[in-house]
Protein backbone atom coordinates (compact mmCIF):
# COMPACT_ATOMS: atom_id res chain seq x y z
CA UNK A 1 0.00 0.00 0.00
CA UNK A 2 1.20 3.91 -0.68
CA UNK A 3 1.39 6.31 1.75
CA UNK A 4 -2.06 7.57 0.18
CA UNK A 5 -4.08 4.62 0.15
CA UNK A 6 -3.01 4.65 3.98
CA UNK A 7 -3.84 8.26 4.80
CA UNK A 8 -6.75 7.59 2.36
CA UNK A 9 -7.70 4.34 4.59
CA UNK A 10 -6.94 6.55 7.99
CA UNK A 11 -9.10 9.01 6.85
CA UNK A 12 -12.20 6.79 6.42
CA UNK A 13 -11.62 5.32 10.19
CA UNK A 14 -11.40 8.52 11.60
CA UNK A 15 -15.16 9.46 10.25
CA UNK A 16 -16.33 6.67 11.24
CA UNK A 17 -14.89 7.00 14.95
CA UNK A 18 -15.81 10.57 14.84
CA UNK A 19 -19.64 9.68 14.06
CA UNK A 20 -19.41 7.78 16.78
CA UNK A 21 -17.72 10.39 19.29
CA UNK A 22 -20.27 12.86 18.58
CA UNK A 23 -23.67 10.53 17.61
CA UNK A 24 -23.12 8.54 20.96
CA UNK A 25 -26.52 9.76 22.73
CA UNK A 26 -28.19 8.52 19.00
CA UNK A 27 -26.59 5.21 19.41
CA UNK A 28 -27.57 1.88 20.51
CA UNK A 29 -24.17 0.88 22.85
CA UNK A 30 -23.02 -1.76 20.28
CA UNK A 31 -22.83 0.29 17.82
CA UNK A 32 -21.38 2.88 19.69
CA UNK A 33 -18.49 0.65 20.58
CA UNK A 34 -18.17 -0.95 17.23
CA UNK A 35 -17.17 2.31 15.97
CA UNK A 36 -14.97 3.72 18.40
CA UNK A 37 -13.18 0.28 17.97
CA UNK A 38 -12.52 0.70 14.36
CA UNK A 39 -11.58 4.18 14.84
CA UNK A 40 -8.77 2.97 16.97
CA UNK A 41 -6.74 2.00 13.75
CA UNK A 42 -7.02 5.77 12.47
CA UNK A 43 -4.33 7.49 14.07
CA UNK A 44 -1.43 5.33 14.29
CA UNK A 45 -1.92 5.06 10.42
CA UNK A 46 -1.89 9.02 9.93
CA UNK A 47 1.47 8.72 12.59
CA UNK A 48 2.70 5.74 10.09
CA UNK A 49 2.78 8.11 7.68
CA UNK A 50 4.31 11.12 9.45
CA UNK A 51 6.75 8.63 10.18
CA UNK A 52 7.77 7.73 6.89
CA UNK A 53 7.02 11.10 5.38
CA UNK A 54 9.02 12.94 7.58
CA UNK A 55 12.37 10.76 6.32
CA UNK A 56 11.72 11.51 2.99
CA UNK A 57 10.63 15.01 2.88
CA UNK A 58 12.71 17.60 0.97
CA UNK A 59 12.50 20.15 3.97
CA UNK A 60 12.12 19.35 7.56
CA UNK A 61 12.01 22.67 8.46
CA UNK A 62 9.05 23.48 6.25
CA UNK A 63 7.24 20.56 7.45
CA UNK A 64 7.50 21.38 10.93
CA UNK A 65 6.35 24.74 10.38
CA UNK A 66 3.42 23.38 8.28
CA UNK A 67 2.31 21.45 11.02
CA UNK A 68 2.66 23.64 13.30
CA UNK A 69 0.29 26.15 11.58
CA UNK A 70 -2.06 23.29 11.24
CA UNK A 71 -1.55 23.21 15.24
CA UNK A 72 -2.43 27.08 15.59
CA UNK A 73 -5.23 26.57 13.17
CA UNK A 74 -6.97 24.18 15.10
CA UNK A 75 -6.45 25.97 18.50
CA UNK A 76 -8.22 29.15 16.72
CA UNK A 77 -10.69 27.26 15.04
CA UNK A 78 -11.29 25.25 18.33
CA UNK A 79 -11.78 28.07 20.42
CA UNK A 80 -14.12 29.82 17.60
CA UNK A 81 -16.51 27.09 17.00
CA UNK A 82 -16.73 26.68 20.97
CA UNK A 83 -17.77 30.30 21.20
CA UNK A 84 -20.21 30.64 17.85
CA UNK A 85 -21.82 27.78 18.66
CA UNK A 86 -22.17 26.81 22.45
CA UNK A 87 -23.81 23.32 22.91
CA UNK A 88 -25.42 21.58 25.65
CA UNK A 89 -24.15 18.32 26.98
CA UNK A 90 -21.09 17.11 24.41
CA UNK A 91 -19.50 20.07 22.47
CA UNK A 92 -16.74 20.57 20.14
CA UNK A 93 -14.11 18.28 21.20
CA UNK A 94 -9.59 19.38 21.27
CA UNK A 95 -9.07 17.82 18.00
CA UNK A 96 -5.60 18.66 17.17
CA UNK A 97 -3.62 15.42 15.70
CA UNK A 98 -0.85 18.34 14.31
CA UNK A 99 0.45 19.00 17.53
CA UNK A 100 1.09 15.15 17.85
CA UNK A 101 2.97 14.81 14.73
CA UNK A 102 4.80 17.86 15.57
CA UNK A 103 6.09 17.07 18.94
CA UNK A 104 7.48 13.36 17.04
CA UNK A 105 8.98 15.68 14.48
CA UNK A 106 11.10 17.69 16.92
CA UNK A 107 11.95 14.59 18.83
CA UNK A 108 13.29 12.53 16.01
CA UNK A 109 15.53 15.56 14.79
CA UNK A 110 16.65 16.43 18.37
CA UNK A 111 17.92 12.28 18.81
CA UNK A 112 18.98 12.11 14.85
CA UNK A 113 20.83 15.33 15.86
CA UNK A 114 22.28 14.38 19.04
CA UNK A 115 23.77 11.39 16.91
CA UNK A 116 25.71 13.90 14.26
CA UNK A 117 26.46 16.99 16.87
CA UNK A 118 26.43 16.22 20.83
CA UNK A 119 26.38 19.76 21.42
CA UNK A 120 23.96 21.36 18.82
CA UNK A 121 21.68 18.40 19.99
CA UNK A 122 21.56 18.35 23.15
CA UNK A 123 20.90 22.49 22.34
CA UNK A 124 17.66 21.11 20.76
CA UNK A 125 16.97 18.93 24.11
CA UNK A 126 17.36 22.31 25.86
CA UNK A 127 15.08 24.57 23.62
CA UNK A 128 11.84 21.64 23.74
CA UNK A 129 12.30 21.33 27.93
CA UNK A 130 12.36 25.47 27.74
CA UNK A 131 9.00 25.75 25.86
CA UNK A 132 7.98 23.10 28.64
CA UNK A 133 9.22 25.51 31.34
CA UNK A 134 7.35 28.59 29.22
CA UNK A 135 3.61 26.33 29.44
CA UNK A 136 3.65 26.08 32.92
CA UNK A 137 4.75 29.84 33.43
CA UNK A 138 2.06 31.27 31.06
CA UNK A 139 -0.64 28.33 32.47
CA UNK A 140 -0.48 29.27 36.11
CA UNK A 141 0.47 32.66 36.17
CA UNK A 142 -1.69 34.27 33.30
CA UNK A 143 -4.96 33.67 35.22
CA UNK A 144 -6.91 34.26 32.00
CA UNK A 145 -5.23 31.45 30.33
CA UNK A 146 -5.31 29.45 32.89
CA UNK A 147 -9.51 30.19 33.79
CA UNK A 148 -10.43 30.89 30.29
CA UNK A 149 -8.39 28.57 27.74
CA UNK A 150 -7.57 25.56 29.38
CA UNK A 151 -4.56 23.62 29.23
CA UNK A 152 -5.05 21.21 26.02
CA UNK A 153 -5.76 24.23 24.07
CA UNK A 154 -3.06 25.86 25.20
CA UNK A 155 -0.52 22.95 24.02
CA UNK A 156 -1.26 24.05 20.94
CA UNK A 157 0.15 27.34 20.80
CA UNK A 158 2.88 26.26 23.39
CA UNK A 159 3.47 22.39 22.35
CA UNK A 160 2.96 20.01 25.83
CA UNK A 161 4.62 16.52 25.55
CA UNK A 162 2.15 15.14 28.12
CA UNK A 163 -0.89 17.44 26.58
CA UNK A 164 -0.87 16.53 23.34
CA UNK A 165 -3.60 14.30 21.84
CA UNK A 166 -3.50 10.71 22.60
CA UNK A 167 -1.05 12.03 25.06
CA UNK A 168 3.09 11.51 25.46
CA UNK A 169 3.06 7.68 24.66
CA UNK A 170 1.77 7.88 21.04
CA UNK A 171 4.47 10.79 20.65
CA UNK A 172 7.06 8.34 21.77
CA UNK A 173 4.98 5.78 19.40
CA UNK A 174 5.79 8.03 16.71
CA UNK A 175 9.15 8.17 17.09
CA UNK A 176 9.64 4.54 17.39
CA UNK A 177 7.75 4.28 14.14
CA UNK A 178 10.35 6.41 12.28
CA UNK A 179 13.72 4.53 13.79
CA UNK A 180 12.45 1.18 13.72
CA UNK A 181 10.89 1.77 9.55
CA UNK A 182 12.56 -0.69 7.44
CA UNK A 183 13.03 -3.32 10.40
CA UNK A 184 9.42 -4.80 10.20
CA UNK A 185 9.72 -7.71 12.51
CA UNK A 186 10.98 -5.69 15.23
CA UNK A 187 8.39 -2.79 14.81
CA UNK A 188 5.58 -5.66 14.76
CA UNK A 189 6.88 -6.50 18.16
CA UNK A 190 7.25 -3.22 19.48
CA UNK A 191 3.69 -2.43 18.00
CA UNK A 192 1.92 -5.13 19.28
CA UNK A 193 3.38 -4.90 23.09
CA UNK A 194 2.12 -1.36 22.71
CA UNK A 195 -0.92 -2.29 21.80
CA UNK A 196 -0.65 -4.54 25.07
CA UNK A 197 0.38 -2.17 27.20
CA UNK A 198 -2.77 0.43 25.84
CA UNK A 199 -5.41 -2.65 27.03
CA UNK A 200 -3.48 -3.39 30.55
CA UNK A 201 -4.03 0.65 31.41
CA UNK A 202 -7.65 0.75 29.87
CA UNK A 203 -8.86 -2.32 31.62
CA UNK A 204 -8.07 -0.36 35.02
CA UNK A 205 -8.92 2.81 33.78
CA UNK A 206 -11.35 2.96 31.18
CA UNK A 207 -14.11 5.64 31.27
CA UNK A 208 -15.93 3.59 29.12
CA UNK A 209 -15.85 0.61 31.37
CA UNK A 210 -14.21 -1.36 28.45
CA UNK A 211 -10.53 -0.99 26.80
CA UNK A 212 -10.69 0.27 23.27
CA UNK A 213 -7.48 1.60 22.59
CA UNK A 214 -6.02 -1.72 21.78
CA UNK A 215 -7.97 -2.07 18.84
CA UNK A 216 -5.47 -0.11 17.55
CA UNK A 217 -3.38 -3.41 16.39
CA UNK A 218 -5.56 -3.38 13.68
CA UNK A 219 -3.93 -0.94 11.62
CA UNK A 220 -0.95 -2.91 11.83
CA UNK A 221 -1.30 -5.16 9.04
CA UNK A 222 -2.19 -2.62 6.80
CA UNK A 223 1.01 -0.57 8.31
CA UNK A 224 2.94 -3.87 7.03
CA UNK A 225 1.81 -4.22 3.74
CA UNK A 226 3.45 -0.35 3.13
CA UNK A 227 5.51 -0.31 -0.45
CA UNK A 228 7.29 2.41 0.17
CA UNK A 229 5.65 4.46 -2.20
CA UNK A 230 3.77 7.74 -1.59
CA UNK A 231 1.27 7.41 -4.24
CA UNK A 232 -0.83 10.50 -5.17
CA UNK A 233 -0.55 13.63 -3.80
CA UNK A 234 -3.35 15.59 -2.55
CA UNK A 235 -1.33 16.96 0.57
CA UNK A 236 -3.39 19.80 1.72
CA UNK A 237 -6.51 17.72 0.99
CA UNK A 238 -5.92 15.89 4.53
CA UNK A 239 -5.34 19.59 6.22
CA UNK A 240 -8.74 20.57 5.24
CA UNK A 241 -10.89 17.87 5.39
CA UNK A 242 -9.58 17.28 9.30
CA UNK A 243 -11.48 20.45 10.67
CA UNK A 244 -14.22 20.23 7.84
CA UNK A 245 -15.31 16.80 9.11
CA UNK A 246 -14.96 17.30 12.82
CA UNK A 247 -17.29 21.15 12.79
CA UNK A 248 -19.98 19.37 10.34
CA UNK A 249 -20.24 16.37 12.77
CA UNK A 250 -20.40 18.12 15.83
CA UNK A 251 -22.65 20.51 14.09
CA UNK A 252 -25.25 17.79 12.92
CA UNK A 253 -25.45 16.23 16.09
CA UNK A 254 -26.02 19.07 18.22
CA UNK A 255 -27.92 20.97 16.34
CA UNK A 256 -29.81 19.02 13.47
CA UNK A 257 -30.25 15.30 14.15
CA UNK A 258 -33.31 14.50 16.60
CA UNK A 259 -33.66 11.10 17.74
Amino acid sequence: MTTFALKITALVLMVLDHVGLYFQPFLPPWLFLLLRLIGRGSFPLFLFCMAQGYSHTHSRKAYLLRLYIGSLFMTVFTLAIRHLFPAEGFGYNNHNIFLTMLLVGLLISTLETVQRDRKKGLWMAAGIFAVQVLYFAVFHFVPFVKHNVGGDILAGVIPNLALSEYGLEFVILGVLMYFLRGRKDLFAATYLLFCTAQFGYEAAWSALGFPIQFAMAIALPLMLRYNGQKGRGMKWFFYIFYPAHTFLLFYLANFVWQP
